[in-house]
């Protein structure tokens, strides 16, 4: 199974060495051949196929910077939501396509529900650990995380989510459905998995966010950091 993923991915590795970190659609490329949920998307060049994603799949869109000198995307106004209209996608590529290295834009499908961030850092001590936590922009700030390493289990993830403040929110809070467990667990599992598998290239990985509903938990941004070679 490794060297099976390491083969079909290897193109991605190879172009990203450069930079030292894999851009979010080849991110979200290795986990969709790793067989992990990942929203809609296309990696758009010029607002024509920007427009014709949206047309196809509908409006709102998310849209998304991609530039490999532009890791943090939030912090330079790279993502917009909730694009409503082909003269708002239209602007905001356009806006996009100032920034510094652009290379395109991702646009993707809506996905609604609550943010999660599942993140992934190889120690050099104890290999592969696992991160689940509250996301979304503000999970710097609330630092609510809970961390095991992996592989991890079905129990695993079950002690992760009692280990987490915002756990009120995964399980439903005042009225609010509860996340489908079921699929955050199996996506939290094999990730980890995927993880394990590409220990010897990357140093972390963060899906921020991951939005899980009751039906489904899917993978919204992904970024990779490669391991420094010494």
């Amino acid at each position: 199974m490794q060297d099976m993923l390491i083969q079909k991915i290897k193109p991605i590795l190879e172009r990203s060495k450069k930079a030292g970190w894999i851009t979010e659609p080849d991110a979200m490329e290795i986990l969709r051949v790793g067989g992990l949920d990942t929203t809609e998307s296309t990696m758009a060049v010029n607002e024509e196929e920007a427009v014709a994603f949206a047309e196809k799949h509908g409006y709102p869109v998310v849209a998304k910077v991609v530039s490999p000198e532009i890791i943090h995307k939030s912090d330079v106004g790279g993502v917009v939501v909730g694009i409503d209209s082909e003269k708002k996608l239209r602007a905001t590529f356009k806006r996009l396509s100032l920034l510094p290295g652009f290379t395109g834009a991702v646009v993707a499908e809506m996905a609604r529900g609550i943010e999660l961030i599942i993140g992934a850092k190889v120690d050099s001590q104890f290999g592969p650990v696992i991160l689940l936590g509250i996301g979304g922009v503000g999970v710097e700030i609330y630092k609510d995380t809970a961390v095991r390493m992996a592989p991890l289990n079905e129990e695993d993830v079950s002690s992760m989510i009692a280990g987490i403040k915002g756990q009120q929110l995964i399980r439903g809070f005042r009225g609010s459905d509860p996340v489908d467990i079921g699929a955050l667990t199996t996506l939290m599992i094999e990730f980890s998995d995927i993880v394990m598998e590409l220990e010897s290239y990357i140093d972390s990985v963060d899906l921020n966010p991951v939005i899980c509903s009751g039906s489904r938990c899917v993978i919204a941004d992904a970024r990779m950091i490669l391991k420094e070679k010494g």
